[in-house]
C-alpha cells in the first residue's frame, strides 16, 4: 500500500507562522533524524486529512515529495486541536534502511467466531489496541494478529501470545512487561425481580387500585364541591 504527501518547504517558522499556514490551508510538519537536520514543511490540510483516513497510514512508511526530491518516512506524532477535529502539527521520522524504528502498530482479534468462549456466551474484552515493536524498515508489519479461537471464559492473552514476524520484537516483552491484550469474560446477567400478577375473577378490581379509606374520604369531598359553604 503506497501513502503519497507532497510539501513545501517552510521558513515562516514559530506559533505565528503556523497559525497563516493553516489559515492558507496548509499544516506546519517536520521531518528529522535518519542522521540529517530537521527540516520543516508543509502539507495541504486536504491531501493529509484523506491520506490519513486510510487504513494503515500510522503504521506504514510514507513518501514525502519536496520538489525533485523524496524522502522515506514514519507517523511519529500527531497534534490535534482539542475541541475541533483539525491536524495542528505532524512530526515524521526519516527512514533509513539499515537502521531500526520504533512504532506502535494494530493488534487485530481474529477466530471470534470459533471461539470457544464466544460460544458459550463469553464477551471479548480488548484491553490493548496497539503494540509497540523495533524492526528495520522492510520488517515493518501492517498489524499483529492475536487468535482468540481456543479462548475459553475467564481466560486472557498477553503480549508473549503473539506470533511476531521475522525480525520484529516487542518493546515491552524485551523489558519483561507481558501485557495482557484480550479477555473473555462471563455473560452480564441482569438479576430481574418479577413478580407474577395473581388471576382475577371477572369484574373483580386488582388490589392496588382499590382505593383506601383516606382516598374514598377525600373523594366524597371532592364530590360535594370545594369545601364552601352556600350562601
Amino acid at each position: 500500500m503506497a501513502f503519497e504527501l507532497t510539501a513545501e518547504a517552510r521558513d515562516d517558522l514559530g506559533r505565528g507562522g503556523s497559525r497563516r499556514l493553516r489559515r492558507r490551508g496548509r499544516i506546519p510538519a517536520i521531518v528529522y533524524g535518519g542522521g540529517r537536520d530537521p527540516r520543516a514543511i508543509s502539507l495541504g490540510q486536504n491531501e493529509l486529512v484523506h491520506e490519513m483516513d486510510r487504513e494503515g497510514f500510522f503504521t506504514n512508511i510514507l513518501t514525502i515529495r519536496l520538489g525533485k526530491d523524496s524522502q522515506s518516512v514514519v507517523v511519529k506524532a500527531v497534534q490535534r486541536h482539542p475541541a475541533r477535529p483539525q491536524v495542528l502539527h505532524v512530526d515524521f521520522l526519516r527512514i533509513v534502511a539499515d537502521q531500526a524504528i520504533t512504532l506502535n502498530v494494530p493488534i487485530r482479534v481474529v477466530g471470534e467466531e470459533e471461539s470457544v468462549g464466544i460460544k458459550e456466551g463469553g464477551v471479548v474484552e480488548r484491553l490493548l489496541s496497539d503494540v509497540e515493536i523495533t524492526c528495520l524498515p522492510r520488517h515493518l508489519p501492517d498489524f499483529l494478529e492475536i487468535d482468540v479461537s481456543e479462548l475459553e471464559i475467564n481466560q486472557l492473552l498477553h503480549l508473549s501470545d503473539i506470533v511476531l514476524p521475522e525480525g520484529v520484537s516487542s518493546v515491552a516483552l524485551d523489558h519483561d512487561q507481558d501485557q495482557a491484550i484480550v479477555a473473555i469474560n462471563p455473560p452480564r446477567r441482569e438479576e430481574i425481580d418479577e413478580v407474577p400478577e395473581a388471576e382475577l375473577e371477572e369484574g373483580e378490581v386488582p388490589p392496588d387500585e382499590v382505593p383506601t379509606t383516606d382516598e374514598q374520604d377525600e373523594g366524597g369531598d371532592d364530590a360535594s364541591g370545594d369545601g364552601e359553604q352556600p350562601a
